[in-house]
């Protein structure tokens, strides 16, 4: 069975950084295409961010040039580094992974930035 887990969450000021982690069992993460998103409380989930087999990288126009994924194939956990967090930045952000045909979610982990 195929689970994913995130953490690293928490409240953050403007500006600050967060790194999340989020760490697969049941599957090898280098295999799949992996991805982060997140949800504000009113809007739709959005892509955040993904990362292929062949570490080709995508990153959602909000994000691009502050976020950073990155997998850790020792660990078998795929990480996103968020750099100059922005108060528009906080929501609820989530791990997947297309598997087996199924769209797999993890639980999710709060990231709020605020003063």
């Amino acid at each position: 069975q195929v689970q994913l887990v995130e953490s690293g969450g928490g409240l953050v000021q403007p500006g600050g950084s967060l790194r999340l982690s989020c760490v697969a069992s049941g599957m090898i993460v280098s295999v799949y295409r992996m991805g982060w998103y997140r949800q504000a409380p009113g809007n739709q989930r959005e892509l955040v961010a993904f990362i292929t087999p062949t570490d080709f990288t995508h990153y959602g126009s909000s994000v691009k040039g502050r976020f950073t994924i990155s997998r850790d194939n020792a660990k078998n956990t795929v990480d996103l580094q968020m750099n100059s967090l922005k108060p528009e930045d906080t929501a609820v952000y989530y791990c997947n992974v297309e598997y087996g045909g199924n769209i797999i979610w993890g639980q999710g982990t709060q990231v709020t930035v605020s003063s």
